[in-house]
């Protein structure tokens, strides 16, 4: 089975490592040196242009849509008709469905496929896959896909994987921020978090924020889950450009938006720090 990868980060490079590792016969393309060593120490062939990883299928995993387009524009005039482009990036709905149409002009199919499970359940073969996309794509692509992903979810049409991603993590955000200020209220009564968080988990408001993040990252200080408060901060602009464009009003979930923008923790730094600032912040409610 030949796959080809474009996007050789945190995500990327847990996928070719897990694909490879499963046999198959992957061929990577990044323009970042340390991605391309660390690939090749897990088995993965390196492309010298985009244009060389060309196969059946072929992953994206790239950070923004600008990013994508470019790809494309080199990937798709090197790939046979029937070819299947699944793209786990996240992106603008609107803009995976005029990637799709434009795939679609040259005999390509398209899917959007962003993913949930971070770094590690790339590594591990366990993501879950929100697919948007023509239904004979989607099983064209299905061998790989079910290599990589623990769940497949198929959504609809173009564009709505993409728009279940950012209903997903519009709630991850969300859920991280207002746990965070929980939990803040429940410190400022003098009860510490680690007593409230296994009366919370064993509770009805738990989340993964509580069973998940704040053990695992935050009240441990680990703060490496691999994916960034920048990353994080673009997905909830592309959230809150899509309810615009339908006219949803966010009340709870634009609150907890505006707090992603307005806590002072850098795009670079990992995610986790966010609500970590939040729950740090001072004091209780006037």
């Amino acid at each position: 089975m030949r796959i080809g990868i474009v996007g050789l980060g945190n995500m990327g490079l847990g996928m070719a490592g897990w694909l490879a590792g499963t046999g198959a016969a992957v061929t990577g393309f990044d323009l970042h040196g340390p991605s391309v060593a660390a690939a090749l120490e897990k088995g993965v062939t390196i492309a010298g242009a985009v244009a060389g990883v060309a196969a059946p299928v072929v992953i994206l995993s790239l950070p923004q849509e600008r990013a994508v387009e470019a790809v494309l524009a080199a990937l798709l005039p090197a790939l046979e008709k029937g070819a299947v482009v699944v793209d786990t990036s996240t992106l603008d709905p609107l803009a995976a469905r005029r990637f799709h149409a434009l795939a679609a002009t040259m005999g390509v199919g398209y899917l959007d496929a962003p993913v949930s499970g971070g770094p590690a359940g790339a590594a591990a073969g366990t993501l879950a896959m929100m697919l948007g996309g023509d239904a004979a794509a989607i099983e064209r692509a299905r061998p790989v896909l079910e290599r990589m992903a623990a769940k497949i979810i198929p959504v609809g049409g173009p564009g709505a994987g993409q728009v279940a991603k950012l209903v997903n993590n519009l709630l991850v955000a969300t859920h991280l921020a207002v746990a965070a200020e929980a939990l803040r209220m429940g410190q400022a009564a003098g009860v510490d978090m680690a007593a409230l968080l296994p009366v919370v988990n064993a509770a009805s408001g738990r989340s993964a924020a509580t069973e998940v993040n704040f053990p695992k990252w935050i009240a441990s200080g680990g703060f490496d889950s691999g994916f960034s408060a920048g990353l994080m901060r673009k997905d909830v602009r592309l959230a809150l450009g899509l309810a615009q464009a339908v006219g949803a009003r966010l009340d709870a979930c634009g609150a907890a938006a505006a707090l992603w923008e307005e806590t002072e923790v850098a795009d670079s730094a990992d995610f986790n720090r966010v609500p970590a600032a939040i729950l740090a912040a001072p004091g209780a409610a006037a």
